[in-house]
């Protein structure tokens, strides 16, 4: 395509650029069965204007994606999301979506590579999809927190009832959200950074025992 001396090319929006005070970034991925809210949450949190693969769902789907509880969702993400958020001046937070059916989960091995921890969205209609994302983050070594999306016409259970149903280990954090709100979704990722930040000074702490006990022998 020609362009000639008159076209403009849009650049991205100031708001976009990323902060001159930030000094770190991490990779988070945002995961969970179809329809669960993962482009929602990343679309309501993020500061800049997120990025989306989402297509039309067409005839072809129809017993291939099971949509149970989203007879309303005209379409899905075929790819990944994205999104950023500043946590503090100095830290970045970059998001990526997950794809729920099954038949685009090849692609989430890219997105968990190098990622620092996932947030696990989850529906409490269809509490069974979310065995199969957890396992292939506990698989890779992603520390991970549940968020539970409080659909209005969903079953609402007690936190203990819930890690029960997930088997869920006792320190890892179980939080209530609703995903199309923007304080909500960033309590979430807050809660993951603290798990995180709890995770580091543990690991930190038992290299520190050991080191200390190596060297009185």
């Amino acid at each position: 395509m020609d362009f000639k001396s008159s076209d403009t090319i849009t650049g991205p929006r100031t708001e976009d650029h990323l902060p001159h005070t930030a000094q770190a970034a991490a990779k988070i991925v945002i995961v969970g069965g179809f329809g669960v809210g993962k482009t929602t949450m990343v679309g309501s949190v993020s500061e800049i204007r997120p990025l989306t693969t989402e297509e039309t769902m067409t005839q072809a789907g129809i017993g291939v994606d099971d949509n149970f509880g989203s007879k309303s969702k005209t379409a899905t993400t075929v790819a990944m999301d994205f999104g950023r958020i500043s946590i503090t001046d100095e830290l970045v937070l970059y998001l990526f979506g997950t794809p729920g059916q099954e038949r685009f989960w090849f692609l989430w091995n890219g997105l968990f590579e190098g990622a620092l921890g996932a947030v696990v969205l989850v529906d409490t209609r269809r509490l069974e999809v979310s065995f199969d994302v957890m396992g292939r983050l506990e698989e890779r070594g992603v520390p991970f927190v549940v968020a539970v999306n409080d659909f209005p016409d969903a079953p609402r259970y007690a936190i203990d009832e819930l890690r029960q149903a997930l088997d869920l280990a006792a320190e890892i954090p179980i939080v209530r959200c609703d995903a199309r709100r923007r304080a909500s979704s960033r309590d979430v990722l807050m809660t993951l950074m603290t798990f995180l930040h709890s995770l580091a000074m543990s690991g930190a702490a038992a290299s520190g025992a050991a080191a200390s006990g190596a060297a009185t022998a």
